[in-house]
């Protein structure tokens, strides 16, 4: 019943800001191609009857169906409240979804684009790997004389845009932009007697708390102090934060102290063993349902998902907080990373005029408050963002965990980079070598010095 309540509350604020939308849908051609993979088409004719008279206007004109490409809509809480804004303020338009699913969702996003499918308009865009490798095959279409014809700002991505430049040109807008935080389990820091993690937090001090709220007991009555996932991200970046590395430079003596850390955490019952982690294919969200880890760095997209398993039951670990990343001697306190989810428009697309007014919409500040109401980050922040946020039920009523999303210095986790498919392979497996112990940390180091130098080179 709590979880039917909140879900009204976020349609009703997804509503209000429908309702001071008003605008004229573009005149394009309508394409209505078949495929193979799963869509739904989705109408609003109860918000189109209450359109505003602009509305009504552009309702006359052509009718158009775009086809957006994007992986688990029935899972994700902001695509339809999107879809129903936009159709409603252009009754001409239908958006249809082509869900490609999750996995592999990327790669098969580029089979059918650049095997010559006309039939997907806009591209939801995963991850920078991908991203890099439509723009090298040509299947995205520029943005910058578009963006400058608009008048769109791309000061309000704070920075963000120009980290997913190629050759200076945009070929992508960003709708989310979730980054990394710290975790923590109240009740746990609390029945070890232990200060719970601030937002000025050194690395040092992080290994210190994980150490301090952990024990040597067995079973149910484990805690371990601190959760790593199995991706490389988990560890590998942390040594990002002090903007003078990157992942794609080719040198990774930077990334010693941080797996010393980790594994030495590893070796003495702190966090669980990768290799387990690995074999057991156990999600980090279930990791911490378990109620026996008192920390985990992990990204703001687990947040609404952690307050609905709490409110279905599905956590035991219902007292719960976060706090800014931690950061090495000399870094500023809210330096983190970021992952990026952006919207392109397809080269092929037969309706490019209506799509980029899509991705207009959807990666603009009309956008970002329906995301924000439905408790996920939007890329374009601001202080009525984070207050929306920060509001919804459910969330941490604590001061500190509200500072937590404002951050400082944010830092892409993959940087656009042609050769970044490779590299992500390549920075993977090494990762995984050290985590098993199946190769020491410094030879794990040079495997990738010499592989990504070698990749460099070509």
């Amino acid at each position: 019943m709590r979880n039917m309540k909140r879900f009204s509350a976020l349609m009703l604020a997804a509503a209000m800001v429908v309702t001071s939308m008003a605008g004229c849908g573009s005149s394009t051609s309508n394409k209505g191609a078949e495929t193979t993979t799963t869509e739904s088409t989705t109408t609003d004719t109860a918000a189109a009857d209450t359109a505003t008279t602009e509305t009504t206007d552009a309702a006359t004109e052509e009718e158009v169906t775009l086809t957006w490409a994007l992986w688990d809509l029935d899972q994700t809480t902001y695509y339809q409240p999107l879809i129903d804004a936009y159709q409603a303020a252009h009754p001409n338009v239908t958006i249809k979804t082509l869900d490609l699913g999750s996995t592999d969702y990327m790669t098969v996003l580029a089979t059918q684009l650049t095997g010559g499918d006309s039939t997907i308009d806009v591209a939801t865009i995963k991850d920078i790997p991908g991203y890099a490798t439509l723009v090298d095959k040509n299947q995205l279409e520029p943005l910058n004389s578009y963006i400058q014809a608009e008048g769109i700002d791309l000061g309000a991505y704070s920075g963000i845009t120009d980290q997913i430049k190629v050759d200076d040109e945009l070929y992508a807008l960003p709708f989310r932009s979730d980054f990394w935080v710290v975790y923590y389990n109240k009740a746990l820091f609390d029945a070890a007697g232990v200060d719970y993690p601030t937002n000025d937090m050194t690395f040092e001090k992080y290994d210190e708390l994980a150490r301090a709220v952990a024990n040597d007991k067995a079973g149910t009555e484990k805690v371990y102090g601190a959760h790593y996932h199995t991706w490389r991200s988990a560890v590998q970046l942390f040594g990002i934060l002090d903007g003078k590395n990157t992942i794609v430079d080719g040198n990774y003596e930077f990334l010693k102290p941080y797996y010393e850390m980790v594994l030495g955490e590893q070796k003495d019952g702190i966090v669980q063993d990768y290799a387990a982690l690995k074999t057991s294919s156990l999600h980090y969200s279930a990791a911490f349902y378990q109620n026996n880890v008192a920390m985990m760095n992990m990204g703001t997209w687990f947040i609404p998902t952690l307050i609905k398993a709490i409110d279905s039951g599905e956590s035991q670990a219902t007292e719960w907080g976060i706090v800014k990343y931690p950061h090495a001697d000399g870094v500023e306190p809210g330096s983190t990373l970021a992952t990026i989810t952006s919207l392109a428009v397809s080269k092929a697309s037969e309706n490019k005029e209506a799509a980029l007014d899509f991705v207009k919409f959807v990666t603009g500040e009309e956008g970002a408050a329906i995301i924000a109401s439905t408790g996920t980050f939007p890329a374009i922040m601001s202080d009525q963002v984070i207050n929306t946020i920060s509001s919804i039920e459910g969330y941490p009523s604590d001061d500190s965990s509200k500072v937590a999303l404002h951050t400082a210095n944010t830092y892409l986790e993959m940087p656009v980079h042609e050769k970044s498919s490779e590299m992500e392979t390549i920075l993977n497996d090494a990762h995984d070598n050290i985590m098993t112990g199946n190769v020491t940390i410094d030879e794990g180091i040079a495997e990738m010095n010499e592989q990504i130098q070698a990749v460099l080179a070509n």
